[in-house]
């Protein structure tokens, strides 16, 4: 058997497929009632009317439960561990809740609370975000301080590969960038249709109501490293762990080096765990020698399987 990591995707995977591509498991239909009976409403319902999936309080913990239940179905089916985890963004609870430091019911009210957080946060700005392809990390953080003022900002949050990071901020400033990142180099500048500015300093009053509710939970021992999205680093201390998730809501994520770490640590195989592909297209764009499969859809399932099966 080989040694593999496994990712959890964030907010922006979900969509309105992703439940009836598990239907045939009653691993995974047990754990989305589980939650819906946790949150207090039905996700099924939820996930089949889009406009409600998109709002972040119905996304952050449905993402979370429909990747906790995809991880229970995997976590039944394979025969080895494994050795290390990440999450990107809202995925890196999930990751949390697989190895079992976090319970997935204060996990998900964890989430659902951090929604909230962020909703308020957000309560009178205008917030958007776009993804720059083609620029570097330095050129970018550059024209993000060149073009943030006291009233407006806008800033690098998300490395996901050399070649895509995403910008945020204040929407009107974000739309303006648009023109000035193409200018130096771009070749192309996506606005994502997002009204809060995820990963920012505008987040930054989030973190103490972050902080104060996970220090509130009865933790238990991990079973294998978590890299953190502010880090790309692994902790072992509660108080460290708590302090790193409760400043994820503010900071960049690094998930490039996040993959790179876990490339370092000997890892060339990655199962995706969680709704969609996202993160399989990122690794390869990342290093096209990591082997990456997603299970968003149980058909994927026998594919992943072999792969860590495989010695080489």
């Amino acid at each position: 058997m080989s040694d593999y990591g496994v990712i959890f995707p964030g907010q922006g995977s979900q969509n309105t497929e992703m439940l009836s591509l598990y239907l045939e498991s009653k691993i995974f239909k047990e754990t989305i009632s589980e939650a819906s009976s946790i949150l207090g409403y039905d996700i099924n319902s939820v996930v089949k009317d889009e406009s409600k999936l998109n709002q972040t309080l119905f996304t952050q913990p449905i993402v979370l439960a429909t990747s906790v239940a995809m991880w229970n179905v995997w976590k039944d089916k394979a025969s080895k561990a494994p050795i290390m985890a990440a999450g990107h963004s809202l995925g890196e609870y999930t990751a949390f809740v697989a190895n079992g430091w976090i319970s997935f019911s204060e996990c998900l009210l964890v989430v659902k609370k951090r929604a909230e957080y962020m909703q308020e946060a957000m309560k009178d700005i205008n917030g958007g975000m776009a993804a720059v392809i083609g620029l570097n990390r330095s050129k970018i953080k550059e024209l993000c301080q060149q073009l943030s003022r006291k009233e407006e900002i806008i800033e690098a949050v998300n490395f996901n590969s050399a070649q895509q990071i995403v910008v945020a901020g204040h929407r009107n400033l974000i739309e303006k960038s648009t023109e000035a990142f193409k200018k130096a180099g771009a070749k192309l500048v996506k606005v994502i249709p997002v009204s809060i500015a995820a990963h920012t300093s505008l987040l930054e009053g989030c973190k103490e109501k972050l902080y104060k509710l996970l220090k509130n939970i009865d933790y238990s021992s991990q079973n294998y490293p978590v890299l953190h999205n502010v880090d790309a680093e692994s902790k072992d201390n509660e108080t460290a762990i708590i302090e790193s998730l409760a400043s994820q809501v503010h900071s960049p994520v690094e998930w490039t080096k996040i993959i790179e770490n876990m490339k370092n640590f000997g890892i060339q195989k990655f199962v995706e765990i969680g709704p969609g592909n996202v993160l399989t297209g990122l690794n390869k764009r990342i290093d096209k020698e990591l082997v990456t499969i997603s299970i968003g859809n149980y058909e994927n399932i026998g594919d992943a399987l072999e792969l860590i099966s495989c010695e080489k």
